[in-house]
């Protein structure tokens, strides 16, 4: 019964009281740790997207410049060769008209689907495949701020997060108007 003394269990009350607040202030810390690593990831995946998006819209763009540009040259020397005055005109605007051709029929001979439908469609994926990633991310994040939040917000924690300085965080939310389908124009 010595062991009973009031002063042993206040120690013992001390002891114990500061190894719960130990437990809790590394279970915030841990939290707050995972919480800020995960919005890093939030943000890689934004960087991913504002490195990707420009690069796939300016290879698409050159496509369709390239294919237009074939386009243009079978109609240029299309109109060349009706507008030619005499046999020489014709035979020029000919031979330029089936230059035009032939690299218009090896682009229709190696891609079935022109080209640019295909980088179009590629565009379209790797812009779906990124706010994929992103929603992602961002819903990683939003659970991991649910988990720390109910850790400051319920008690005993509650307690011990307001005497440590931890305070709940904010969750992502969409902007205004992001349920909009964003626009992409050539």
């Amino acid at each position: 019964m010595r062991f009973l003394n009031p002063f042993t269990i206040i120690i013992a009350i001390i002891i114990i009281s500061a190894l719960v607040a130990v437990g809790y202030y590394n279970s915030f810390v841990s939290q707050t740790n995972a919480i800020e690593g995960q919005w890093k990831q939030v943000e890689v995946q934004y960087q991913r997207r504002v490195d990707l998006i420009p690069n796939l819209v300016e290879s698409v763009k050159g496509l369709q410049k390239q294919e237009q540009k074939i386009f243009g040259d079978v109609s240029a020397a299309r109109a060349n060769y009706v507008g030619a005055k005499n046999a020489e005109g014709k035979v020029q605007a000919a031979n330029q008209l089936e230059g035009a051709l032939s690299r218009l029929i090896a682009i229709f001979e190696n891609y079935p689907q022109i080209k640019s439908d295909q980088a179009v469609l590629k565009l379209m994926d790797e812009l779906a495949g990124t706010e994929n990633r992103v929603a992602v991310e961002r819903r990683r994040y939003n659970e991991i701020v649910q988990g720390y939040n109910t850790s400051v917000s319920t008690l005993p924690g509650k307690l011990f997060a307001s005497l440590m300085g931890f305070q709940p965080k904010t969750y992502f939310q969409a902007a205004p108007g992001s349920e909009n389908v964003p626009k992409v124009n050539f």
